[in-house]
């Protein structure tokens, strides 16, 4: 595990995802061989964030443990339509009920309005995890390095290819990287927000990006506000930007994410 404190926020919630999974009687086996013949295809999440410009990928969340209510009362389609127009390249949503009020209903909805690519944001500790998103028609989980020992690491990332998905593995700091890559992680994400804290570091994101070999998919998280931030992200070599309070908060969500591409 990654060697943080015990009782910070991130602890409490894979505690929590950690017993429900215990207490699931669902058998591994027999949902994965579901997730292996589950119908459709996922669309490429990884692949949608390279090519011209910074992407961004959108976020459909209700709350946060560290803002409180932010939007309780979206209706994720018609979010992920408001996202879409702006020029989004890929969608993240909240799938956790009780920290963030989220859903598999949310994604599979988001998801249902529009045809890019749907992150599962939600906090992967099983093999269940990851067909269950599999099953919930996700194109893509996250993996937090903090959360997870390094087998679990390699056996998630394994199984997301083993279904289509692709795996975006969240780091902190230069040694959950090596774990992260040790893993083979070819996405990653970094988290510029202390889940201690839960300040923001800005200068974080650039200095791991230089750690980070040829060939990487880059993802900045967290405390990504306006064009500014984006384009010294950009400038730093990320491929992407995960923006979420700053989104689902706007008054025009699709005119924000046009400022945040630089189209207005």
């Amino acid at each position: 595990m990654s060697g943080r404190g015990t009782g910070t926020v991130l602890d409490q919630i894979v505690a929590a995802h950690r017993a429900a999974d215990a207490a699931d009687a669902r058998p591994v086996d027999e949902l994965l061989a579901r997730a292996d013949a589950s119908a459709g295809v996922t669309r490429d999440f990884a692949g949608a964030l390279v090519g011209a410009g910074l992407a961004v990928i959108a976020e459909v969340k209700r709350r946060s443990p560290s803002k409180g209510e932010l939007a309780p009362g979206l209706v994720p389609g018609l979010v992920a339509k408001a996202y879409a127009a702006g020029g989004a390249a890929a969608l993240s949503v909240l799938t956790d009920a009780d920290h963030f009020g989220g859903s598999p209903a949310d994604l599979t909805d988001a998801r249902d309005a529009v045809d890019i690519p749907v992150l599962r944001k939600d906090f992967t500790v099983s093999e269940r995890d990851v067909a269950d998103a599999r099953l919930m028609g996700a194109d893509a989980i996250l993996l937090i390095v903090a959360a997870l020992s390094d087998a679990e690491l390699s056996r998630f990332v394994g199984l997301a290819g083993r279904f289509g998905l692709s795996a975006l593995v969240e780091v902190h700091d230069e040694r959950e990287l090596g774990r992260a890559l040790a893993a083979g992680a070819t996405l990653v994400g970094v988290n510029q927000r202390d889940l201690r804290t839960f300040e923001v570091d800005h200068d974080l994101a650039a200095t791991l990006a230089t750690r980070m070999p040829a060939g990487i998919v880059r993802v900045a998280e967290s405390g990504v506000r306006d064009r500014d931030d984006c384009r010294r992200l950009a400038d730093a070599g990320f491929d992407a930007v995960l923006v979420g309070e700053t989104l689902v908060t706007a008054p025009d969500p699709t005119a924000a994410i046009r400022s945040l591409r630089g189209e207005d």
